[in-house]
């Protein structure tokens, strides 16, 4: 005979296995709608690209890794030996940014893959960390903007000096700049001076070679994986891997290196978030058609006649980091203002940024520097490598998006993709 609290103890068991079976299991993203995420909620990423920038960007927090890619296997292999092997591996993007289990696509890639996957993973209902610079051409960063708020997508560029970190030789934040210029102690226009004698080093050592022999392809790497929607050039080592850079179909050289991490602070604090410069003068050597070289001097100047200084030589000895009408501000924050600090002080300060990528995801918050922003900082790098590969100076049209008058030049801006890799 079954006693009262057997008989009790099987009913329970069969009412809840019965509603067990009746629960559908809803992926946490479509509770909330897209992106929601519960904010105990750890976030998971997959990493696109897992040399040594992938590698460093394992470890941020309140993220996990889940996967990883990369098309040469000696990469995946550190990857794994630092993670451990119970993340996923691929060696193709576009199924890495199918997996379900991922909240964030980390982009850390040569740049001319930037664009394709970063619109991609936003397809994909990814939220994305790019590494600078966003994108290789003016018309792919337009292509990323409009995916990522099509899919209402989080987007963060990764460099981060418009927010924090001492801002290279003015041994300061950008944030007291930024309260400078829209104090208006300086006056207006402002000229600013990007140099050796600023505290900024433009890398010219990111050159191409000029006289690359073909070479086999080691069995790690998946060349024409690598090269992707780059036109087909025969295999060398130096044009993978650490020495990319000096390579127009790549990247830039040291202006496409080092651009945006000098350059986006320089738009915040001017205010030009929402535009681009109208003009772009070129001081340069003759280009190579297939490998970057050096350059002496590049000029941008906006409508309102700011103007920014690229000093490739380090000639303007005396050039003061911001210049005005009323006033100069040189490296380490020093003023030809006097009593600048005490001047500053009854002035407001910028308003706050939203700094922190992972409350940004589970908040659904444009970061501070999102896909917009960066896009038009990284339009300034690409309209003056576009004057730098012709050899001419530009006008642009902020609004259009494209050059004035020049058909060349606006080539530069939507250039063809080796299928079936399209944008």
């Amino acid at each position: 005979m079954t006693s009262p609290k057997a008989n009790s103890r099987r009913n329970f068991l069969k009412t809840s296995v019965a509603a067990l079976a009746g629960i559908t299991i809803v992926p946490r993203h479509v509770l909330g709608g897209p992106g929601y995420l519960a904010p105990s909620d750890h976030l998971t990423k997959g990493i696109i690209g897992v040399g040594s920038m992938g590698r460093g960007h394992i470890e941020y927090a309140g993220t996990k890794v889940v996967a990883i890619c990369d098309v040469e296997k000696k990469h995946l292999k550190l990857a794994l030996d630092k993670i451990g092997s119970t993340v996923k591996t691929f060696s193709d993007y576009r199924e890495l940014i199918q997996l379900p289990e991922v909240d964030i696509v980390h982009i850390a890639t040569p740049p001319h893959w930037h664009g394709i996957m970063a619109a991609d993973a936003a397809r994909a209902g990814k939220d994305i960390w790019c590494e600078k610079p966003m994108t290789r051409t003016i018309g792919e960063g337009k292509r990323v903007v409009e995916a990522v708020q099509q899919h209402g997508r989080i987007f963060r560029l990764n460099t981060w000096f418009r927010f924090s970190d001492t801002f290279y030789g003015m041994g300061t934040t950008v944030k007291p700049i930024k309260k400078l210029v829209e104090s208006g102690l300086l006056g207006w226009p402002l000229k600013v001076t990007v140099g050796a004698t600023t505290g900024y080093d433009w890398k010219f050592y990111w050159v191409g070679k000029t006289d690359l022999d073909p070479m086999p392809v080691p069995d790690t790497l998946d060349y024409e994986a690598w090269l992707g929607p780059a036109p087909y050039k025969p295999y060398n080592a130096h044009r993978v891997h650490q020495t990319f850079r000096g390579y127009w179909d790549y990247d830039g050289g040291g202006l496409g290196d080092m651009g945006q991490h000098y350059l986006d602070p320089v738009q915040y604090f001017l205010g030009k978030d929402n535009t681009s410069p109208v003009s772009v003068e070129i001081d340069a050597p003759q280009q190579h058609t297939d490998a970057v070289g050096t350059w002496r001097r590049i000029t941008y100047t906006y409508d309102d006649g700011c103007q920014i200084i690229l000093d490739g030589e380090g000639k303007d000895t005396n050039a003061a980091y911001i210049e005005g009408p009323n006033g100069k501000l040189y490296p380490g924050f020093r003023s030809t203002i006097p009593d600048l600090e005490k001047k500053l002080a009854a002035f407001p300060d910028p308003q706050p940024q939203v700094t922190d990528f992972v409350d940004a995801v589970k908040n659904r918050k444009k970061f501070a520097l999102n896909e917009e922003n960066g896009h038009r900082s990284c339009t300034i790098v690409n309209i003056g490598l576009a004057a730098l590969k012709l050899g001419r100076s530009l006008k642009y049209d902020p609004v259009k998006q494209e050059f004035i008058n020049d058909e060349g030049a606006n080539r530069l801006i939507n250039q063809p993709m080796r299928a079936p890799f399209l944008i």
